[in-house]
C-alpha cells in the first residue's frame, strides 16, 4: 500500500444546477418557517424519575409546568421531547439546575373512594453548557458556515418546539401523532389510524418544515371477546360458547400478549393491567388458591364474589400478574394502543388501500392536518418567535429529456421513445436473445389439480413468446414433473434437473415452477435449493396464470427469463451515456437489508451488483452475511474486487471509473460510511495492482423520505396525477450547498409517487448537475424485468432484489425457535450463476 486512507472532510458542494430538459413549478408539502428564533436558546438535561414511559415523561413534564409556572419557570413555556432534552427561550429563574417534586394523579375519570394516592415524581434539570447560538445556523443556511454541533442542536430545537404540542395533545409514534378522527377498520381487530409527520430541515436561505400523512395500525378498543371473535375469524361473540383449541388458543395467546386493558366487572373501580399469557384451561377449570387453604375456579369465584355467571366457561382466561386470572369478558381493551406485531397479508392490503391516495387528495389531506398542527394558534411557536407559512411551497422543477431505448437490429421497431414512462414488448426483439436448450417443468400441484394438458398450452405460449422476442428455444417440449408442495422439494428439483439434462442431453439450463399459491415457504426452499445446491436457474410461475397463459404474463416471464440465461434485454443508445460509453466505467450499487424488530440476533446481508461492459444492461452480484444491524459494508473491499474481476473477464478492460450507488444510509451515517466505503474501494483496485486507481463518484440513494411533488398544471402531470417521469427538483428543498437533488423516475400507476433521494458525498469523476441527473434518469429505463421505467437506478435496485433473495438462502424461516447461531446455515451461490442475473 503506497498511501495510507485518506480522510474526508467534506462532501461535494454543488456544482451548479442543471439546465437540461423543460422547466416546470411543483407544489411540494414543505412549509417555510417565516420567523426563525432570533434569540439564543436555552438547553436543559432532564431527568424524571422514577423511570417511566415517554407517553407518561410527557404528562410528568406537563404537570411539572402547571404546577411550577410561575416561581420556577417565571411565567415561559418551555418545550420538551419527551426524553432528555427540554429547550428555553431564556435562562430560566432558577438558574443552572433545579429538583422538582410533580404529583401526577391517576388520570381515572371513574375511580371511585378507593382511589390509589397520587404518585410523586422528581423532574431534575441542568442547563447544558452551551447555549445554541441561531446566528450559526443562519450561516450555514446562507453557506458560509459548516453543519457544525451547534447548527444540529439548532435544527433539533426547532423540531421539538414545533412537535410539542401536538406530542401533548396526541399519540405519538416516532416523528409522526396519529388522530383517531376517520379510522378505519382492518381484518383481525386492529385499525387504521390517520397520522401526520413532521420534522424541521434546513435548505438555501431558510428552514422549511416537511409535513407528510403517514398511517399507523392501532389495535381497536373496546371488549376483548370482540377481538377473539376477530381474531378468530367466527362471526358473533356466540361463537366463542363452545371455547377454543390448542391452536386457536396459542395464535390469540399470541396475538395480545402485552395489550394493556382494563377489567369492568367491579362498579366503579376499574384497575388497568397488561396481558401476559393465557391460561392453558378454559376458566371453569382454572383453579387459584383463596389464600385461607382452600381452592376454587375461576367461574365459581366470580358467581360468588361478584354474583357473576360467566357467559363463556369455556375460554381460557387472561393472566395479568402471577396468580390473577381474568375472564377474557370481564376485560377491555384500552383504545389508542400501537399495533406492534408484523401485519399479516390480509392486514397489510387494508392497510395500502388507506394510505394509497392519488396526489391531489394527499395534498388536500396534508393541507387538512395544518388545521389540526394549528400553527397560527401554538403558544409554544409564540413563545421562540417562530411563525410558519399556512401555504405549501412551490418550487422550481425540470422534466428531463426522454432517452432513446434500443432492441435487436432486427426488431421492426428497434428504437423506442417510451411515452408516459411505459412501452410494449410488441414489435421488439430482445437485444441478446439467449438460447434455451436443455430445461424442464415442475409442477407444484398433482395430477388431478393441474394435469399435464392445462400445462401444454401454456408451455406453447412461452415458448412461442420467447421466440417472438428473439430467444432461441431448440426443445420446444420440455419434460412436466409433477411434486407434492409439503414433500421434499430437494429431491423434486434434483430430479426435474435429471430429467432435463437427460432428455436434451446437455447441461440443464432452467426450471420452470409451477406453484400453487403466493406463499413464501415454498418459494424460499426452491429458490435455496436451485440457487446454492443444484446452482440452476428457476422461474416460478402461479398456477393461475398457467391456466390462462396469456400473451403479456408470458412476455414478463421472457424478459426475466432472458438474463437469467445470461441474455440481455435492451440498452440505452451509447451516445446518451457518455460517461459510461467513453471510458470503461463500472457501475455498482450496494445495499444492506436488516431483519424486521425483534430480529436482532439474526444477522444483515449486504449485496453489490455491478455492471459487466459498456451498454450497462447486465450485472453480476455478490453477498456477504455480517453482523445484525451493522450499517457499514464489511467485506466491502473483498466484494468490489469480486465485481472488478468479473467486470474484466467479460470485456477484457480495468474499469477507469467507478460510479458507487449507495441505498440504506441515513443522514447520520454519512460521513462514517464514506470514509469507511471509499477507502474499502481504494484498497480493493490497490489488491488488484498496486498502481491501479480508477476515479471515484459516491452516490447516497434515499427512498425513506417524506418529500412529495404535487403537479401545478395538469400538463405536468400523467393519468395518475403525479408528476411526469423525469421530474427532477434540486432548489429550494434540498440541502444549502451539498450536491443533492430528487428524481421522479418513474410513471406513477397509484397513489402519490415518491421521489428517490441522490446525494453526491464524493465526486472525483467531476460529475455537473445536468451530467449525472440524466445519467441516473437514463438508467431508470433498463431495468431488466419491466417494459417501464423505473423509481430508482438499476444497479440499487437489483442490489436490493439480491439481498431479498439472500434471506432465502439461509435456514432460519425453518426453525423460528432456534437461538442465534443461524449463519452458519447460509448458502453461498454456486459459481456458475453468479455471472448471470438469476436473482431476477
Amino acid at each position: 500500500m503506497e498511501e495510507a486512507a485518506f480522510q474526508i472532510t467534506q462532501f461535494v458542494r454543488r456544482p451548479g444546477t442543471g439546465r437540461d430538459g423543460r422547466n416546470i413549478r411543483v407544489r411540494t408539502n414543505y412549509f417555510v418557517i417565516n420567523d426563525i428564533p432570533q434569540m439564543n436558546i436555552i438547553h436543559y438535561d432532564v431527568t424524571i424519575t422514577p423511570e417511566v414511559p415517554q407517553r407518561l415523561n410527557r404528562r410528568v413534564f406537563d404537570r411539572f409546568v402547571e404546577q411550577h409556572q410561575g416561581r420556577a419557570l417565571g411565567n415561559v413555556r418551555p418545550v420538551f421531547d419527551g426524553r432528555r432534552n427540554m429547550f428555553a427561550p431564556k435562562l430560566l429563574p432558577f438558574g443552572q439546575a433545579g429538583t422538582f417534586d410533580v404529583d401526577l394523579e391517576e388520570d381515572d375519570a371513574a375511580a371511585t373512594a378507593r382511589r390509589r394516592p397520587p404518585r410523586t415524581f422528581a423532574i431534575k434539570l441542568r442547563r447544558v453548557g452551551q447555549d445554541i447560538v441561531m446566528e450559526e445556523l443562519m450561516q450555514f443556511l446562507h453557506a458560509r458556515g459548516t453543519l457544525t454541533n451547534n447548527c444540529q442542536m439548532a435544527i433539533m430545537a426547532m423540531d421539538v418546539i414545533i412537535r410539542h404540542k401536538p406530542s401533548s395533545d396526541h399519540i405519538t409514534v416516532g416523528r409522526s401523532f396519529f388522530t383517531p378522527q376517520g379510522n378505519r377498520l382492518i381484518y383481525g381487530g386492529a385499525e387504521v389510524w390517520q397520522g401526520y409527520y413532521q420534522s424541521a430541515r434546513p435548505t438555501r436561505g431558510q428552514m422549511l418544515i416537511n409535513v407528510d400523512l403517514s398511517a399507523t395500525a392501532f389495535y381497536e378498543g373496546g371488549p376483548l371477546t370482540q377481538m377473539v371473535v376477530k381474531l378468530l375469524d367466527r362471526r358473533t361473540p356466540n361463537d366463542l360458547y363452545r371455547g377454543m383449541n390448542d391452536r386457536e388458543r396459542q395464535r390469540v395467546e399470541r396475538s395480545i400478549k402485552n395489550l394493556r386493558i382494563r377489567d369492568n366487572h367491579r362498579a366503579g373501580n376499574r384497575r388497568k393491567f397488561k396481558i401476559e399469557k393465557l391460561t392453558p384451561t378454559q376458566a371453569s377449570r382454572t383453579m387459584f388458591d383463596l389464600g385461607d387453604g382452600g381452592q376454587t375456579d375461576v367461574v365459581t369465584y366470580f358467581q360468588r364474589q361478584y354474583n357473576k355467571r360467566l357467559l363463556y366457561p369455556n375460554l381460557p382466561c387472561v393472566i395479568v400478574r402471577k396468580n390473577v386470572y381474568l375472564p377474557i369478558e370481564v376485560c377491555d381493551v384500552i383504545p389508542g394502543q400501537r399495533h406492534m406485531r408484523k401485519l399479516d397479508e390480509r392486514q397489510t392490503a387494508d392497510m395500502i388501500k388507506f394510505t394509497c391516495q392519488p396526489p391531489n387528495a394527499r395534498a388536500n389531506k396534508i393541507q387538512a392536518g395544518l388545521e389540526i398542527l394549528d400553527f397560527r394558534n401554538n403558544e409554544f411557536l409564540r413563545e421562540f418567535g417562530m411563525r410558519i407559512s399556512n401555504d405549501m411551497m412551490v418550487v422550481n422543477a425540470r422534466v428531463l429529456p426522454i432517452p432513446t431505448i434500443k432492441y435487436h437490429p432486427t426488431s421492426k421497431e428497434h428504437d423506442v421513445r417510451p411515452n408516459g414512462g411505459a412501452w410494449s414488448l410488441k414489435d421488439k426483439k430482445l437485444a441478446t436473445g439467449a438460447t434455451l436448450g436443455s430445461w424442464s417443468v415442475l409442477a407444484f400441484l398433482n395430477q388431478n389439480e393441474l394435469p399435464d394438458q392445462a400445462i401444454n398450452p401454456f408451455v406453447r405460449e412461452f415458448v412461442n413468446t420467447c421466440q417472438d422476442s428473439g430467444m432461441n428455444i431448440p426443445n420446444r417440449t420440455p419434460p412436466i414433473l409433477h411434486a407434492n408442495p409439503i414433500g421434499n422439494i430437494e429431491e423434486a428439483l434434483k430430479e426435474a434437473w435429471l430429467r432435463a439434462g437427460n432428455t436434451a442431453k446437455a447441461q440443464p439450463q432452467l426450471i420452470v415452477c409451477i406453484l400453487p399459491n403466493k406463499g413464501t415457504p415454498l418459494y424460499a426452499e426452491i429458490k435455496r435449493v436451485s440457487d446454492t445446491v443444484i446452482g440452476v436457474a428457476t422461474q416460478c410461475v402461479q398456477s393461475r396464470h398457467v391456466q390462462q397463459a396469456k400473451k403479456q404474463y408470458c412476455a414478463n416471464v421472457c424478459l426475466k427469463v432472458n438474463v437469467k440465461l445470461g441474455g440481455m434485454n435492451s440498452f440505452l443508445d451509447p451516445a446518451q451515456i457518455p460517461f459510461i460509453t467513453d471510458r470503461p466505467t463500472i457501475l455498482i450499487g450496494a445495499d444492506v437489508t436488516h431483519h424486521g424488530p425483534g430480529e436482532d440476533d439474526k444477522p444483515s446481508i449486504a449485496a453489490l451488483c455491478g455492471s459487466m461492459d459498456a451498454k450497462a444492461s447486465r450485472y453480476a452480484a455478490t453477498i456477504r452475511v455480517q453482523t445484525g444491524r451493522f450499517e457499514i459494508i464489511a467485506d466491502l473491499a473483498n466484494m468490489v474486487k469480486d465485481l472488478l474481476k468479473t467486470f474484466y473477464q467479460t470485456c477484457g478492460r480495468k474499469p477507469e471509473r467507478v460510479l458507487f450507488y449507495r441505498d440504506g444510509v441515513s443522514e447520520g451515517q454519512f460521513k462514517h460510511v464514506l470514509q469507511s466505503e471509499i477507502n474499502a474501494v481504494r484498497a480493493a483496485c490497490q489488491a488488484l495492482e498496486a498502481s491501479y486507481r480508477p476515479t471515484i463518484t459516491f452516490v447516497v440513494v434515499q427512498k425513506r423520505h417524506h418529500t412529495r411533488f404535487f403537479p401545478l398544471d395538469k400538463r405536468d402531470s400523467d393519468r395518475s396525477g403525479n408528476c411526469l417521469p423525469g421530474t427532477v427538483v434540486e432548489t429550494g428543498i434540498t440541502h444549502p450547498f451539498e450536491f443533492d437533488f430528487y428524481l421522479q423516475s418513474h410513471a406513477g400507476i397509484q397513489g402519490t409517487s415518491r421521489p428517490t433521494h441522490y446525494h453526491v458525498l464524493f465526486d472525483e469523476n467531476g460529475f455537473n448537475a445536468d451530467s449525472l441527473q440524466t445519467l441516473s434518469y437514463n438508467l431508470c429505463h433498463i431495468y431488466a424485468r419491466c417494459t417501464r421505467t423505473v423509481s430508482l437506478v438499476p444497479p440499487v435496485y437489483y442490489a436490493h432484489l439480491v439481498t431479498t433473495r439472500a434471506k432465502f438462502h439461509t435456514r432460519w424461516h425453518e426453525s423460528e425457535s432456534s437461538e442465534g447461531g443461524a449463519a452458519s446455515a447460509f448458502g453461498v451461490v454456486k459459481q456458475e450463476l453468479q455471472k448471470v442475473m438469476y436473482f431476477m
